[in-house]
């Protein structure tokens, strides 16, 4: 309660000073009040939903999307107290200057009125980002990508040349609020008629019921060698509350059966072949493994117990940094390995060619997208659905589509 009441203030204090450059642009005083009630307006949503949240709700539905709109004035009074700060530091160098050149004189140095052109400036550039947080709300969040990606290998086998896998990632049941919308998603995965589909972790954000409204909807997910998944990070319960382990596993389990119910063929520290053409190559799946404070339940060692070093190797692991901390330096070599995870923090500008950027990347070296290293690749996926901040922009929900190649047959 304390850190709301200090965001409060701040965000206050920080409304109120960017209001300085809205009162120079605007001198009607029914766009002064609009400004105080808007800014007003999204601080006490937050705090009244906030205020009668149930201990189990977690943050979705419509406290996410008060948190989104206050985390949208919050960004613009925030740009805006940073030109204006600027400005006044300009401000009070240039009285400063001019009170020294006129000590002598009867002239009397003023203090430098704003000016409309920096105001107009600093409104504009803080526009952008509070349009974007509330288009990535309203539109955004189920904006789906199909990424496609061709990975060359010297040694895949000659069966799986042109082998098409299909990829989804932390979908996060629990936050979703149009059905339509995720079906249109469920449907674009389907038509991709992929070979296989791997779902790499996070179904839910913190319990198996999150996932009843939309279990009808996956279950509809088909591939002709099947639908495979492991277990992310929220899956575990870990970040809600519970009145025993008991039901704390109990949970647990059933999304476990729901999975099996759905048709999705989990792997626990484990391993299956893919056959075809009479030839095969080995899918290992993980649990959670995450560096930090994430929970370490993967092991690698168990999942790789009866196969071969030579195999041609796809692994499942949900967060990148195991990727970066285990699996790359393991003494088996990993062809391919599918994370996810990130989620490219919803947030942030992707020009193919040009610039992939988001602020995630300050916390994870390989957050979006295919990397390659010690000639083995991980493709980080973007994630199918979104948790905390209820949208999405720059960084649209996607589904990666990976064509396998055998180098000289292409």
């Amino acid at each position: 309660m304390s850190r709301l009441i200090i965001l409060g203030i701040f965000y206050v204090v920080l409304a109120v000073y960017g209001f300085q450059a809205f009162k120079t642009l605007f001198r009607s005083p029914w766009m002064h009040w609009a400004y105080g009630f808007l800014f007003l307006g999204a601080l006490l949503f937050l705090v009244i939903k906030i205020m009668t949240l149930q201990a189990n709700d977690g943050f979705r539905g419509t406290v996410a999307v008060a948190g989104g709109i206050f985390a949208a004035f919050f960004l613009m009074a925030l740009v805006l107290g940073f030109f204006l700060l600027l400005e006044d530091v300009i401000r009070l160098f240039v009285f400063g200057y001019n009170k020294i050149a006129t000590w002598s004189s009867s002239e009397t140095a003023h203090f430098p009125s704003r000016r409309k052109f920096i105001s107009g400036l600093a409104l504009g550039l803080a526009s952008l980002p509070f349009g974007a947080m509330l288009y990535g709300m309203y539109r955004g969040k189920y904006n789906y990508q199909v990424l496609k990606y061709e990975l060359e290998f010297d040694d895949l086998p000659d069966a799986f040349h042109n082998y098409q896998i299909t990829q989804i990632s932390d979908v996060h049941s629990g936050s979703f609020d149009d059905y339509d919308k995720v079906t249109y998603g469920v449907d674009l995965i389907n038509k991709q008629e992929s070979d296989v589909i791997f779902f790499t972790g996070d179904l839910v954000n913190n319990r198996s019921d999150e996932l009843y409204p939309w279990k009808d909807v996956f279950s509809r997910l088909e591939a002709k060698d099947g639908v495979f998944s492991i277990l992310g990070n929220h899956d575990y319960g870990d970040y809600t509350s519970w009145k025993t382990k008991e039901a704390k596993a109990q949970n647990l389990e059933e999304l476990k059966m729901m999975q099996k119910e759905m048709g999705f063929d989990l792997m626990l520290n484990s391993n299956r072949y893919l056959e075809k053409g009479g030839q095969r190559i080995a899918l290992l799946g993980v649990e959670n493994w995450g560096r930090g404070g994430f929970k370490k339940a993967g092991d690698l060692q168990k999942a790789k117990e009866g196969i071969h070093k030579d195999d041609f190797k796809i692994l499942l692991s949900h967060d990148p940094s195991h990727w970066e901390d285990v699996v790359l330096h393991d003494d088996y070599h990993f062809h391919l390995t599918l994370s996810g995870h990130t989620h490219g923090m919803q947030f942030g500008v992707e020009i193919p060619g040009w610039i992939k950027w988001s602020p995630v990347k300050w916390r994870y070296k390989y957050w979006a997208g295919i990397y390659k290293e010690l000639d083995q690749f991980i493709n980080v996926n973007r994630g199918f659905g979104f948790i905390g901040y209820p949208g999405r922009f720059g960084i649209w929900p996607e589904i990666s589509v990976i064509t396998l190649k055998k180098k000289g047959l292409t």
